[in-house]
């Protein structure tokens, strides 16, 4: 009787002492669920490995104190011909340099030989992708280019004015990082030109840019771009920007090559006048090389 009293007991405070151990684990479980680890909190990085997709930017920017150089090249048409080379006879260019103010604010300036164009821009961080809590990254930019090729009272009919040779753009670009491997990214964008060659061109352009990043080795990635103008924006002859490519990331520096239906590297530029047709074989193949200097903290 002794025996099974001291069995009955033992039973008891076994129980007693399982209900709180499991009441503990759930409520552990139930705080893991909510506040998630610092690791999972921070905000997702390289969603693209530079600041330029193609020819357009990308959702990145500069990091504070960090000096970004841009060499941008393009060749002439492929379906040129021999006699041109398949264009590498012709090529435009464009120089840029970004810099970081902080973590969030980076501006940039930069010289295309198309226009002898001289462009700058500011960009703004205004949300960075968190795992459980943002979705996606945005980033906002406002950008003003000007022409500063001579032109004669007979070139055009026109009298080019400095507020005539501006032109500006505003983009919204909105990125997610669904993999480690896999990178999109949304660009609503409008474009104002002060002058425009004629009564029926729009002088607000207004486009959507889709583009991506699908990464197939450690070091290497295949990437798109395409800007759609929306109805009203569009002029006959001219075509949407469209461009494949491929990022190689080597020590210190991106190496971008690509093909595409622009010869321009500035938005104000190749979204609203390219007139390649992309699947008839008027290619132009470039590059992008992205120099980075560490220098001092920004503001």
């Amino acid at each position: 009787m002794r025996l099974l009293s001291t069995v009955g007991l033992g039973l008891l405070l076994a129980l007693l002492l399982r209900v709180p151990a499991r009441a503990q684990d759930s409520l552990l479980a139930e705080l893991s669920r909510q506040l998630p680890d610092s690791a999972s909190r921070a905000p997702v990085l390289a969603t693209f490995k530079g600041t330029r997709i193609i020819n357009g930017h990308s959702v990145e920017t500069p990091g504070n104190g960090t000096l970004v150089f841009l060499i941008s090249h393009r060749f002439g048409r492929l379906n040129s011909g021999a006699y041109n080379l398949f264009g590498l006879d012709q090529a435009t260019i464009r120089l840029g340099l970004e810099y970081g103010l902080t973590e969030r604010l980076a501006v940039g300036v930069g010289r295309s030989s198309v226009e002898k164009a001289y462009d700058g821009f500011v960009q703004y961080r205004a949300l960075r992708q968190r795992p459980g809590s943002l979705p996606v990254s945005v980033t906002l930019l406002a950008g003003a280019a000007i022409n500063t090729l001579r032109y004669s009272p007979t070139d055009d009919g026109f009298e080019h004015t400095f507020p005539r040779r501006l032109t500006y753009t505003w983009q919204a670009l909105v990125a997610r990082k669904f993999s480690p491997s896999l990178s999109v990214q949304l660009a609503p964008t409008v474009v104002h030109r002060n002058l425009v060659q004629e009564n029926t061109d729009p002088q607000d352009v207004y486009a959507l840019g889709f583009a991506g990043r699908q990464k197939f080795t450690k070091r290497m990635a295949f990437t798109w771009e395409y800007f759609y103008r929306l109805p009203g924006s569009r002029t006959a002859g001219l075509r949407d920007a469209l461009g494949a490519g491929i990022d190689i990331e080597t020590g210190g520096h991106v190496f971008q090559l690509h093909v595409t239906n622009a010869n321009t590297m500035i938005a104000q530029q190749f979204i609203p006048t390219t007139s390649g047709r992309f699947f008839k074989g008027d290619l132009y193949f470039g590059f992008n090389v992205a120099r980075n200097f560490t220098l001092k903290p920004g503001i």
